[in-house]
């Protein structure tokens, strides 16, 4: 079993910054990849960024050159740099974990809040 608790979201002004952390515990040894969605009010979740096991990247559109996936593989943790904020990106930030044989895990969620 697979636990993930993510952290660092908050409330930040239009054109601010903010750093989400996903902590990654149990039997996670046959990972496949880990990345960010998010969902905001009345809108399906979605694909911000993800990071394969062999480092990898692929980012949402909307968030290319804005928001960085990064991760520390000694600490299990992944984390998304998210920069220049705009209120469109308001959400909650979902951290994913997908094993090598396809079982798919989330954490609880941590809210972003952009003001304008």
């Amino acid at each position: 079993q697979v636990q993930l608790v993510e952290s660092g979201g908050g409330l930040v002004q239009a054109g601010g910054s903010l750093r989400l952390s996903c902590a990654a515990s149990g039997s996670i040894s046959s990972l496949n990849n880990m990345g960010w969605y998010r969902q905001a009010p009345g809108k399906q979740r979605e694909l911000v960024a993800r990071i394969f096991r062999g480092g990898t990247t692929n980012y949402a559109d909307s968030v290319k050159g804005r928001f960085t996936i990064s991760r520390d593989i000694a600490k299990n943790m992944v984390y998304l740099q998210l920069n220049s904020l705009k209120p469109e990106d308001t959400a909650v930030y979902y951290c994913n974990l997908v094993t090598i044989n396809g079982r798919s895990y989330w954490g609880q969620g941590t809210q972003v809040t952009v003001s304008s």
